[in-house]
């Protein structure tokens, strides 16, 4: 059958470029490594520009940047791995930036964050090349990302590493979904399952738990201090950016205790105006419900409010 239609161009084609070295660090042999990160925009249609040699209407303006910082319990990311799920937002016309960091076997905090910040700084010094807006800087994450995310988003005066550093690391909005942002909440709560049945304990130890294995070194009081500085729940102030939190209610990894109490330590702090939770109700940890059309429309909404309308 034969069949004439007419589409239109209402929806503008994404580019999806990969390797991008932001980086260059050592891991803790000292061995050096290159951080890498791939960013999806829309930038017309490529594909078509190098085969027929046809030029279609490019929209070159400054657009406002997301990055996107991807879980995996600090044990390693594949940046490119769940960036599908981000092209909703290079849809809404955002630059959509997925980064590697360095995992808890290549680097202890604040490697991690280190990492993270300086891909923001490279993504301000590089703006015109990717058409970004440097003013309108986004961060999402999720699990062990979301922890880094909130952490960007709480815009303290450290972290910053030596690369890019004429450029800001600040940004204007972050999404925070189930985070483990508070380690010495996690780093007890793994004690408290170790001590209650050591033979089927996850681990060897909780210095070897998630949270452990991040920070590096022996579980102990040392330990819960030093993760108390990489951990927004004790680093908000009027400078954090705002802040949506998402966390499942039955999530069996990271307790939804932990977003309860990070969203009142906020507004106990007088800053609940810049930060919105939301419970998914009969979600675990990274169920496919947080990937839903009707949460991404809120992810969405969340953005443009703070990083369009401003």
């Amino acid at each position: 059958m034969r069949n004439v239609i007419e589409p239109g161009k209402k929806r503008k084609s994404i580019n999806f470029l990969d390797s991008i070295v932001y980086s260059e660090v050592k891991d803790l042999n000292g061995n050096p490594m290159k951080l890498e990160m791939s960013v999806m925009l829309q930038n017309g249609n490529s594909e078509m520009r190098f085969a027929a040699g046809i030029v279609d209407e490019e929209d070159k303006t400054p657009k406002p940047c997301i990055v996107w910082v991807p879980g995996g319990g600090y044990r390693g990311c594949d940046k490119n791995l769940m960036v599908a799920e981000m092209a909703f937002l290079a849809d809404r016309g955002y630059v959509v930036a997925s980064i590697y960091y360095r995992s808890s076997a290549e680097g202890h905090m604040p490697d991690q964050i280190i990492d993270v910040k300086t891909a923001i700084r490279f993504l301000r010094a590089h703006a015109a090349e990717y058409e970004i807006d440097p003013n309108r800087i986004g961060i999402i994450g999720r699990s062990a990302g979301g922890h880094l995310a909130s952490l960007a988003g709480m815009n303290v005066d450290d972290f910053h590493g030596s690369e890019w550093a004429s450029e800001s690391d600040e940004v204007q909005a972050c999404v925070d979904m189930f985070g483990p942002v508070d380690i010495p909440w996690l780093l007890k709560f793994e004690e408290s399952l170790y001590k209650a049945d050591p033979a089927n304990y996850r681990w060897e130890n909780v210095a070897a738990s998630h949270g452990g294995a991040v920070m590096g070194g022996e579980y102990n009081e040392d330990m819960i201090e030093r993760s108390k500085k990489v951990s927004p729940p004790y680093l908000i102030s009027d400078k954090m950016c705002p802040m949506m939190i998402m966390h499942g209610d039955i999530d069996k990894l990271v307790p939804v205790d932990v977003s309860e109490d990070f969203y009142q330590k906020i507004i106990d702090a007088g800053q609940g105006d810049k930060a919105d939770l939301y419970i998914l109700h009969n979600a675990g940890h990274g169920t496919k419900d947080f990937f839903q059309d009707s949460v991404k429309e809120l992810i969405a909404d969340f953005f443009d409010r703070n990083l369009k309308n401003k």
